[in-house]
């Protein structure tokens, strides 16, 4: 399936067992090979940031690789950092 990063912002995060993380802000990429290295997600009120990796705005750091399916939310397979 391919879609443009700007099809993702905005989108729910959720995990393999149904617990909403946030919503996907932005991406880093890296510039050298232009692959998509980590997805910034904002957290949702209920997330307990501190069980995962963050970045200094507070968003999480999640792995792109862990995407897993893409609907109407973003299902990621994440385990705590």
């Amino acid at each position: 399936m391919r879609k443009f990063i700007t099809e993702l912002k905005g989108k729910t995060v959720m995990t393999n067992d149904g617990q909403i993380l946030g919503m996907i802000e932005n991406f880093l990429v890296n510039t050298a090979s232009g692959d998509i290295q980590n997805v910034l997600v904002v957290p949702a009120e209920e997330v307990e940031t501190r069980l995962y990796k963050t970045d200094a705005q507070g968003r999480l750091v999640l792995p792109f690789s862990e995407m897993r399916a893409v609907r109407d939310v973003v299902v990621m397979s994440v385990s705590n950092a």
